[in-house]
C-alpha cells in the first residue's frame, strides 16, 4: 500500500504521465502508482520511455519497459530523441532532450511524475555546490513545479534510495541496470559512487540534512519572491521588458535579484553570478548609442529605448528573396509564416506582378501616413521598431516595388481605400 505522503504530493491530479526509465528507480514509482491506481479508479496513468540511443542494450531496454507496462496495463509511449551537439556535455544534451520530450507528450489535464528521490536531491545540492550557485541553485529540486501545460511531480522526494531498493526486493519487481550509471567519469556519478556513500559513512543522515538545507534555502527564494514581486511588476513593460532607469540607482544585490526573477519569468536558464554582472556591464551599460547584446541559451538579452529586453535568437536572411506564386496560401519563412488576408488596406496584385518577400528595401520610401520620403532605416527608428526586429520583418513586393512590411506600414505604392484590400499577417516561428 502506498504511503500518505506519497499520495498527498500527487493531489490533485488524477491523469499522471509517468517518466519510465526501466530502472529501479522509475519502476519503483510506477508500481506505486499502478497500487495506487488499484485504491483509486478514477486514476489513469500513461508512461514514457526516453530512448537516447546512447547503449548498445537500449533496445532491449525498450522491450523490458514495454512488457513490463503490459502486465500493469499502462499505455507505454516510446520516444527516441537525438542530443543536440551544443557544447554542454551528454549529461546535460541528455536530461534537455528528454524533458523535451517529456513537454512535448504531456496532455491537457495531466501531471509529469518523476522519479527523483533523496539521495538524487543530496546530489544535486552538491552540484550546485560545485558550480558556485547561490539560494536559488541550493534549493534544488521542488516536489512540485509548473510543467509545459501542467505540473511536474517527484513523489518520491523524500524517500532513500535504499528504502527504494527495499520496496522492490518485497515486491520482487525486476529493473534494467544502466552500465553508465559505473562511469564515474560523469559529476553526478562520481558523487554517487564515491563522494556521497563516504559523506554518509561519517554522518548517516547527510542526505537528510542536506534536503533540510535545500529546503530552506527555497523557503528563502519563496519569500524573496512574494517581497520583490510588486517590485518586479512595475518595471516591466506590457511587452515583458524592463524598465532600467529605477534600477540605475538600486543596490547590487537588489538588482541582481530582479534581474534572476525577470529571466524566470521568461522561463530563462537561471545565470550565474558572472552572467548577471555581465548583463550589467555589457548590455545595460554599454556607451548610449550601442546595440549590446548578449547571448544567453537560445535567447538574447539586449537593450533598446532604456530597456532590457529578452529577445529569442533568429537569423537575418539577409538579401534573399522569397517568390510567392500563390497568394491564396500561407509562405513558409525562416522567420515564420506570412499570408494576405482580407479586410486591410493592400491593393491586390496586378496580374504581371510577381509577389516577393523580401527583408531589405533600398531607396527612398513614401508610406501612408508619413509626408515625404524616407529611407527604410529611417523609418524603422521613427516607428520605434527595435533593432533585432529590423531585418527579420518580412516586406512584401510587388515586382520591384516595396507594398507594406508585415504588421508596420504601407507604402503609398500599394494604399486602396482601409479595409477594402488585403493585409500582410506574419506569424513568427515560435509564436
Amino acid at each position: 500500500m502506498t504511503t500518505p505522503a506519497f499520495t498527498s504530493s500527487l493531489e490533485p491530479y488524477r491523469q499522471f504521465l509517468v517518466a519510465f526509465s526501466g530502472g529501479l528507480d522509475s519502476t519503483v514509482l510506477l508500481h506505486q502508482m499502478v497500487c495506487w491506481r488499484r485504491e483509486n479508479p478514477s486514476v489513469t496513468l500513461r508512461a514514457i520511455h526516453i530512448h537516447h540511443g546512447l547503449s548498445q542494450h537500449a533496445d532491449a531496454w525498450v522491450a523490458h519497459c514495454q512488457q513490463q507496462c503490459l502486465a500493469w496495463n499502462v499505455p507505454l509511449q516510446v520516444v527516441c530523441v537525438t542530443l543536440a551537439q551544443d557544447g554542454l556535455g551528454i549529461e546535460a544534451q541528455a536530461r534537455q532532450a528528454r524533458y523535451q520530450a517529456f513537454g512535448e507528450a504531456l496532455q491537457d489535464g495531466e501531471a509529469l511524475v518523476t522519479a527523483q528521490h533523496l539521495d538524487d536531491q543530496c546530489e544535486t545540492v552538491l552540484l550546485a555546490l560545485k558550480r558556485g550557485s547561490g539560494p536559488a541553485g541550493l534549493s534544488a529540486m521542488p516536489a512540485c513545479m509548473p510543467f509545459a501545460s501542467g505540473h511536474l511531480l517527484r513523489p518520491l522526494l523524500k524517500a532513500s534510495r535504499a528504502s527504494l531498493l527495499a520496496w522492490a526486493q518485497a515486491h520482487q519487481l525486476s529493473w534494467i541496470e544502466d552500465e553508465s550509471n559505473q562511469d564515474d567519469a560523469y559529476d553526478r556519478n562520481f558523487l554517487r559512487l564515491r563522494v556521497v556513500p563516504l559523506l554518509s559513512e561519517r554522518w548517516p543522515h547527510f542526505a537528510q540534512a542536506t534536503a533540510r538545507s535545500a529546503a530552506l534555502c527555497a523557503e528563502q527564494e519563496q519569500l524573496l519572491d512574494e517581497l520583490l514581486a510588486d517590485e518586479l511588476a512595475s518595471l516591466m513593460t506590457p511587452q515583458g521588458a524592463l524598465n532600467l532607469p529605477p534600477m540605475l540607482t538600486m543596490s547590487a544585490p537588489r538588482r541582481a535579484a530582479l534581474l534572476r526573477r525577470w529571466l524566470a519569468l521568461h522561463h530563462a536558464a537561471m545565470p550565474s553570478r558572472d552572467m548577471l554582472t555581465r548583463i550589467w556591464q555589457e548590455v545595460v551599460e554599454a556607451r548610449e548609442d550601442a546595440a549590446p547584446c548578449l547571448r544567453h541559451g537560445d535567447h538574447e538579452i539586449r537593450r533598446y529605448q532604456q530597456q532590457l529586453w529578452w529577445v529569442k535568437t533568429s537569423v537575418s536572411p539577409g538579401n534573399k528573396t522569397f517568390l510567392w506564386p500563390d497568394i491564396a496560401q500561407c509562405l513558409n519563412l525562416p522567420v515564420g509564416d506570412v499570408r494576405l488576408a482580407s479586410g486591410g488596406d493592400i491593393r491586390p496584385p496586378h496580374e504581371n506582378e510577381t509577389v516577393t518577400i523580401r527583408f531589405k528595401a533600398p531607396g527612398t520610401l513614401h508610406i501612408v501616413g508619413r509626408n515625404g520620403g524616407r529611407k527604410l532605416k529611417k523609418i524603422w527608428q521613427e516607428l520605434g521598431v527595435p533593432p533585432w526586429l529590423r531585418d527579420t520583418t518580412p516586406l512584401l513586393f510587388y515586382n520591384d516595388v516595396l507594398i507594406a512590411a508585415a504588421g508596420r506600414f504601407v507604402t503609398q505604392e500599394a494604399a486602396i481605400t482601409p479595409g477594402t484590400g488585403l493585409q500582410l499577417e506574419w506569424k513568427k516561428t515560435g509564436s
